[in-house]
């Protein structure tokens, strides 16, 4: 891992469906309780964000316990309702962007940090690592190149400071191959909120279709 100091202020922001895709493809779930503790033990940890969004309008959804769990060991939670519309094709996808969200809460925190960890490949965030690292900030960005293809786009992977290798925290941050049912100490299964995501070519999170999408959470339940 890079250097980290022992008394700098460190915040994570986690793009949740991002990062996901990253380690799927990689071919491991990420535990998220030794994801807080690894970085945790890097310097001060002053925040950690999640991000990501929802299908709220079912009466129950099997992911809100994934969520409440995040939120209740130490992750802070930044979700939104996704959004349902019909593209060129007449296929419904439902859109479910967190990138605002994310950009807002880094730069309204910058003040009261001093090193970035930001989970994600995406290039869109070159600009937001620009403008924080001119706040004097270090940014490191966690993703990976050795997926087919990379996960990080390399003008993102250039602006920042250091950059994390995600294959190289398995053995850290890795979830075991199995967990008990109900033992609320085991980090949760993020499959549930982002495998039914595909990336746009364009500047969004998209699932397939509303209808495939609450029956696929349905049947995890």
């Amino acid at each position: 891992m890079p250097m980290f100091y022992s008394d700098e202020r460190v915040g994570l922001f986690i793009d949740g469906s991002n990062l996901y895709a990253a380690a799927r493809a990689l071919s491991f779930d990420i535990d998220y309780k030794c994801l807080l503790g690894a970085f945790s033990e890097s310097g001060r940890l002053i925040r950690a964000f999640y991000y990501t969004a929802l299908i709220e309008e079912q009466e129950y959804s099997p992911i809100r316990p994934l969520v409440d769990w995040l939120d209740y060991n130490g992750y802070t939670m930044v979700t939104k309702p996704v959004k349902e519309f019909t593209d060129s094709m007449g296929r419904k996808k439902i859109k479910g962007n967190m990138d605002i969200e994310l950009a807002i809460d880094m730069v309204e925190m910058a003040p009261v940090l001093d090193h970035i960890v930001l989970f994600s490949g995406d290039g869109d965030f070159r600009r937001l690592v620009e403008a924080v690292q001119r706040k004097g900030l270090r940014v490191t960005v966690v993703s990976t190149v050795r997926s087919q293809p990379p996960m990080i786009a390399d003008e993102l992977r250039r602006q920042a400071d250091s950059f994390i290798e995600l294959q190289d925290l398995q053995a850290k941050i890795g979830r075991a191959p199995q967990r008990r049912e109900g033992d609320e100490r085991n980090s949760p299964d993020a499959s549930l909120m982002h495998e039914h995501y595909t990336e746009d070519d364009d500047d969004g999170d998209y699932l397939e279709s509303a209808d495939d999408n609450s029956e696929a959470f349905a049947d995890a339940s």
